[in-house]
Parts: structure tokens; C-alpha cells; sequence
């Protein structure tokens, strides 16, 4: 559930916001565009919103912007703790894309960013058909995350870092789930939902699926 990774996140918290700002030349096409990233999603999204990995808060600040009710959910509590040195009044929960505290109300949308990788293609599927369950029709899912269009993609695109000598990034690429996007558009129209993808950066996809019926 992605939990596996909970120790990096603790001591990525402190220098989390110099990766994303492009500091780190290994992954710096990764957070390319990155304030454009997070704005697109929130300028998807209404009313009440579920943020999944939350990390040090950027896009929850945008979305606060916007003026949307936001629910945090973060597993981490290093990330957790910078979050809410942010945002006194955010309700902020210990919580994963599976397990989490039950939420109050209805929910327009649920958002993410950079982080949907750490579930496995079952692992998402799961969680998606989750969130169909508590999206009420026109729901959105609204999603960034490095994906590859197909296999022949994730082959060439681990090609070409190696080729760098990104190192760093290759383990990440061959070791995390990212998917591709035939996958991802399979899970959402299997549990109801209109999906359409565009390619914000060389790495990062925008998901945008509407909940349309009931499974």
C-alpha cells in the first residue's frame, strides 16, 4: 500500500522542496514545470477535496488558494509535521490511498501528486475502485504522476538515463510501480469513470477521470 516506503519519505522531508525546485540535476526533468503541475490539478477540481500524499503541503497551498475544503491524507509523519507547520487549520490525517480515516461528508474530488507510483497495478485498481465508492456521480480523480506510454517507452526512457548515468533515478524507475497509461485507462473505465491523459513534462501524465456510473 505504499507504505514501504514510509522511511524514505521521513528523511526525504527536509530536502523534499529543493528536489521539486530542480536543484537535483538527476531529477530535474521529473519536476520540470512542477508549480504549472500542481496549479493544473487544482484548476481541475471543486468544492470539497481529498489529497492523497500531501508530502511538505505545495499542493495543498494551491488548492487552499482556490478556495476548495481539503482533507490531507499522508503517510509519513515527517511530512506530516511539515504540512502542518504550513497549515494550522488543515485536517490532516495518518492515512495511505488505502487505508485511511473515514471521511466527513461528500467529496467533489480526490487529488494527487507524484505519488500513485507507490501502489502496485492490483494496488491501484483496488484503491480506484475505492474511490469510486465515495465519488458521487461527476466525482473527479485528478492525478499527476510519472507513467510511460507502453512498455517500449519504459524500456527507451530507462535507456536514456542509464545512458546520463542518472543512476539515483534508474533504481527509482526499475524498483517503483510506475505503470503505463493503456493500465491506467483499463482500471478507471473498469469502475465507471471517463479518463483522459496529457503529457505535462517529459515524465508526468495528468489523469483526469470523471465518474460517470456506478459499478
Amino acid at each position: 500500500m505504499g507504505r514501504e516506503f514510509i522511511s524514505l519519505f521521513d528523511e526525504w522531508a527536509e530536502s523534499y522542496d529543493q528536489s521539486v525546485s530542480g536543484k537535483d540535476e538527476e531529477y530535474r526533468e521529473v519536476f520540470e514545470q512542477y508549480e504549472h503541475i500542481l496549479e493544473t490539478v487544482a484548476s481541475k477540481t471543486t468544492g470539497t477535496v481529498v489529497e492523497f500524499g500531501v508530502g511538505t503541503g505545495n499542493l495543498t497551498e494551491k488548492l487552499l488558494k482556490a478556495g476548495r475544503t481539503v482533507y490531507g491524507i499522508e503517510p509519513s509523519l515527517g511530512m506530516r509535521e511539515k504540512t502542518k507547520a504550513r497549515f494550522n487549520d488543515l485536517e490532516l490525517l495518518d492515512g495511505d490511498f488505502l487505508t485511511f480515516p473515514q471521511l466527513p461528508g461528500e467529496v467533489d474530488a480526490i487529488v494527487s501528486t507524484y505519488a500513485f507510483h507507490h501502489l502496485t497495478d492490483e494496488e491501484k485498481d483496488s484503491a480506484i475502485q475505492l474511490y469510486s465508492q465515495i465519488l458521487k456521480e461527476n466525482g473527479k480523480i485528478v492525478f499527476a504522476d510519472t507513467a510511460f506510454t507502453n512498455e517500449a517507452d519504459r524500456e527507451e526512457r530507462h535507456r536514456l538515463v542509464k545512458e546520463k548515468g542518472y543512476l539515483n533515478l534508474l533504481q527509482d524507475l526499475q524498483t517503483e510501480y510506475y505503470t503505463t497509461i493503456d493500465v491506467l485507462d483499463d482500471l478507471f473505465r473498469k469502475h465507471g469513470f471517463d479518463v483522459s491523459f496529457e503529457k505535462l513534462n517529459t515524465y508526468v501524465w495528468l489523469m483526469e477521470a470523471v465518474k460517470t456510473k456506478k459499478i
